[in-house]
């Protein structure tokens, strides 16, 4: 005996549950089937604040009314089987579902170092399952030194989170010369280490981890210029693969790096199957090529996509813009599009503005931070690119307004002629807002 769902989702983390949302305000009387494989769903991007910040892994869960409350239906079991033909699954448990139309959202899978001591007790990678965060957790609580392998957001996350915790000594060991330099331009990046540095967070760049080495269990992590560092417990963040076993077992078309091949409007090589989210492929807005980038925002816009796409097509997906925050200690950072260092390791002629100033108005305003914004323009056109931002708790939204920016391929004159609404206990002033005044800049340094 089967049961028939209109819509099917395979996957309940940030995609799937945008997908099924979606689903339902598109497709108010459709019988929406969501299948996950696990109890409990973490907030992805909240999982290194488990540690430190929130001390607790229920802290950081995305409750299930959210789906049941919109009469969607939650089934936790594993879908092992999809018959495209057929329109059918199967589960795990043995149960079997028919489906109109049917969104893959399986997610990704963190890659593990290859390098030897990686299957040592308290040698961990970033998973979104809630035994095993518990696990890390536990060691966490014994742990005097944490070696994190990784400079990227989430390594320099759970670093920050590491010393809120308390633990003694906190090293990131990093491949390339600056940490976050493959999201930002090397000021920022020091802006960040220093800000580390500050917390008694050791940076070791330029080095690789040779090997994890213990008896049974972690205790230390060697690197390939010989030296050792004494280590309790391993966090490896350096990245994730798209999950796209299911989808290749499917007979559907994938790429194993780069994710399940989908078209603008998130479709599959099977008309009636989409694919969102960390397991579909991604490709960059401004040279069109598949890109590793994978975000909770690109996922839901992605799902969001898909659902309204489902029995007639009415949204194209744009392509993957790539916009990132983090927040280590009080400096707030943020990223989007293109870095000035890519774009001319590319060959891309460009040119720059910044702009720095308070974000209240006057400055001495209690609460005032700092904010500093860069703006990367190609120079014929002077269409943006990239920006960054750093500063304050307002860094979020502004690397947001960027990203908006970006989308819509804005030039620095319209940027530069933005009408903005001001309040002194709220923004920067109307004289220094700063991507206007950074548009303005690098207007002006492209005439001189």
């Amino acid at each position: 005996m089967s049961e028939k769902a209109d819509i099917l989702i395979v996957g309940g983390s940030a995609a799937g549950i945008a997908a099924a949302i979606s689903s339902r305000r598109y497709y108010p009387e459709s019988k929406i089937v969501v299948i996950r494989k696990n109890e409990k769903v973490m907030i992805p991007c909240g999982i290194p604040y488990i540690f430190g910040t929130l001390g607790e892994i229920d802290k950081n869960l995305i409750p299930d009314v959210v789906l049941t409350g919109k009469n969607i239906d939650l089934i936790i079991d594993e879908v092992t089987t999809i018959d495209k033909e057929n329109k059918n699954v199967e589960t795990l448990q043995g149960k079997k579902f028919e489906y109109d139309k049917l969104i893959l959202a399986t997610g990704s899978l963190p890659l593990e170092p290859p390098i030897p001591g990686c299957d040592l007790e308290n040698a961990y990678v970033v998973k979104k399952e809630a035994p095993y965060l518990k696990k890390m957790q536990d060691s966490l609580n014994q742990a005097h030194d944490v070696v994190i392998i990784g400079g990227g957001f989430i390594g320099l996350e759970f670093a920050d989170e590491c010393k809120k915790k308390g633990i003694k000594n906190v090293t990131v060991v990093e491949l390339l010369p600056k940490c976050l330099l493959l999201a930002c331009d090397e000021e920022i990046c020091n802006r960040v280490e220093n800000k580390l540095k500050e917390k008694h967070i050791e940076i070791i760049n330029n080095r690789r981890v040779q090997a994890i080495t213990g008896n049974g269990k972690v205790q230390a992590v060697e690197l390939d210029n010989g030296d050792k560092i004494k280590a309790d417990v391993v966090i490896a963040g350096i990245g994730v693969n798209p999950n796209v076993e299911l989808a290749e077992k499917t007979g559907l078309k994938c790429d194993t790096k780069m994710g399940v091949k989908v078209d603008e409007f998130m479709r599959t090589s099977h008309k009636d199957i989409f694919a969102v989210g960390d397991c579909s492929e991604k490709k960059c807005h401004l040279s069109g090529l598949p890109s590793n980038i994978r975000l909770a925002s690109i996922a839901t816009s992605e799902a969001r996509t898909a659902a309204g796409n489902l029995f007639g097509l009415r949204r194209r997906n744009t392509c993957a813009i790539g916009i990132f925050c983090t927040m280590i200690g009080d400096l707030g950072v943020g990223s989007a599009g293109m870095t000035e260092r890519t774009a001319r390791d590319m060959g891309l002629d460009i040119v720059t503005g910044e702009f720095v100033k308070a974000n209240r108005h006057p400055g001495c305003i209690p609460g005032a931070e700092e904010i500093g914004v860069k703006l990367i323009f190609e120079r014929d056109t002077m269409v943006l690119i990239g920006g960054q931002v750093f500063g304050g708790t307002s860094v979020g939204e502004i690397i947001n307004f960027i990203g908006a920016l970006l989308q819509h391929k804005t030039r620095a004159y319209e940027i530069a002629t933005f009408q903005v609404g001001t309040h002194p206990m709220l923004t920067a002033s109307p004289i220094a807002y700063q991507i206007v005044n950074a548009a303005e800049n690098a207007m002006t340094s492209n005439h001189s």
